[in-house]
């Protein structure tokens, strides 16, 4: 697919505003069905292979505000965004996570989705998986994921490989099929428009009706995109920024869902370290409030998990080839929000983790520790300030009480729920099917739309959320 530079009059009559998981879907079934599709990008179409996978250079041109976005809290919760063609699946690790059952069945009960049938998403998930070739890897794993693995097995642990939207080529590495190299292009052929380098500063509003999008371009020139209707793809995070500085009012930014990590640094007696890659192995023994699996593990990326503890832990430095980074994930009880505030580019977040959360984060941490020394790491290097060094299952629980979350490097990757889908006005920000209470002819197609944080990598219940929403779209129910 060609990108475009945006200009500062366009107009369609549907506006997709984000071509990530959500935007891309909704753009490619909208086109399918003959409408006529812009999709605008505030970030750069950057070709897969332009950029080393986790570099500084790749946070730069592919992430926003080079990979450094904090939510606000005790303690504050360190997240990244994709800024570019293709959002976040052109960054992230590419593991592959159907939306479970049980959490379906929920949001359909606890937040009154009308006509919502969770076999629909699961046979809408089948479709994604044959369209991007969801499989796991050829061959034996990689040893990061081999020992997470071996540790698993020993402590008698569930665990098991996780399935990636990856193209194995015979003797090439995989090649991530992204938004980039599958829905972007398919919404191009029936016909979609895609433009880069332009940032939506806020819509227009008559009513409850949108008529325009005023923008900003990549030099600074502003402009205005008109549609009939548009569907707000930005993620958790922008979409309901914009929203906001639309003035558009209800239960919009106030429920932002994370799935909050922590880290450790743990060194094996030989190399194993893949600075461009990450461990496929996931162990969900204590699933769906805790779940442990690996990181990408460049030496940069070695340097920060030890940061925290850095007196302690620089001299591990040298042996980065034989360090990899893992994390334990929790599914927070905690809310956080977002907030647009006159005259900032970008939105204030906040979030609240609640005292299980943080308990949570430090068993999880100790079970990770304990894991690793079971995968036979001689050292384990936990991403907390006043941590000590590891090396003996007496020392976990040294290390367990030390353990505060106001003193760990707390991180996410996932983001979502901040305009949940349901009937309930007062705690959902969009309908069944995604459109804005309140509004006409607006529509938030986006992680913003899960009810809650789903347990495991959102990226699946994205697309089936808006393949599902989009559909319902063009089949005419956007004329009621």
């Amino acid at each position: 697919m060609m990108a475009a530079p945006a200009t500062a009059e366009m107009d369609a009559e549907v506006l997709v505003i984000g071509s990530g998981a959500g935007g891309a879907t909704t753009a490619t079934v909208l086109a399918e069905a003959g409408f006529d599709v812009l999709v605008v990008e505030e970030g750069d179409w950057v070709p897969q292979g332009a950029t080393v996978p986790f570099s500084l250079d790749q946070m730069d041109r592919q992430y926003r505000n080079g990979g450094v976005t904090v939510a606000l809290g005790l303690p504050s919760v360190a997240y990244t965004e994709g800024r570019c063609a293709g959002g976040g699946t052109e960054i992230n690790s590419g593991l592959y996570w159907r939306p479970p059952g049980d959490v379906l069945e929920r949001w359909q009960r606890d937040f009154r989705i009308d006509d919502f049938d969770p076999a629909e998403l699961l046979a809408i998930a089948d479709e994604v998986e044959v369209e991007l070739g969801v499989r796991t890897m050829p061959g034996d794993p990689n040893e990061p994921s081999e020992r997470m693995r071996r540790g698993a097995a020993a402590l008698g642990w569930r665990h098991g490989e996780i399935p990636r939207w990856m193209r194995y080529d015979e003797g090439a590495a995989g090649v991530r099929q992204s938004m980039t190299r599958t829905y972007l292009p398919r919404a191009a052929r029936a016909g979609a428009r895609l433009a880069t380098g332009c940032r939506i500063d806020h819509l227009e509003m008559s009513g409850g009706t949108a008529t325009a999008a005023r923008t900003t371009l990549a030099d600074g020139t502003r402009g205005t995109i008109r549609f009939r209707h548009v569907f707000v793809c930005g993620g958790a995070i922008q979409s309901p920024a914009i929203l906001q500085r639309s003035r558009i009012r209800g239960h919009i930014g106030r429920s932002l869902a994370v799935h909050p990590t922590v880290k450790l640094a743990a060194r094996f007696p030989d190399p194993l370290n893949i600075p461009d890659d990450v461990p496929v192995q996931q162990v969900k023994e204590f699933a769906p409030h805790l779940s442990f699996g690996g990181s990408a593990s460049n030496p940069g990326l070695v340097a920060l998990s030890l940061l925290d503890e850095w007196r302690g832990f620089r001299s591990a430095m040298i042996d980065w080839p034989r360090i990899t980074v893992y994390y334990a994930a929790i599914t927070s009880e905690g809310t956080g929000r977002v907030r647009s505030v006159p005259g900032l580019r970008d939105p204030i977040v906040t979030y609240r983790l609640t005292g299980r959360d943080r308990a949570l984060l430090g068993s999880g941490l100790a079970r990770l520790t304990l894991l690793m020394l079971e995968a036979g790491a001689d050292t384990v290097f936990p991403s907390f300030r006043g941590a000590p060094a590891v090396r003996r299952r007496t020392d976990v629980a040294r290390m367990h009480a030390a353990f505060s979350a106001t003193k760990a490097t707390v991180m996410t990757v996932h983001l979502c729920s901040t305009v949940p889908t349901g009937e309930d006005p007062d705690r959902c920000g969009a309908d069944s099917f995604g459109r804005v209470h309140g509004c006409r002819n607006v529509y938030v197609n986006d992680a913003s739309l899960l009810p809650t944080a789903p347990g495991v990598n959102p990226q699946a219940s994205v697309m089936a959320f808006a393949i599902r929403n989009a559909r319902r779209f063009a089949a005419g129910d956007h004329h009621a």
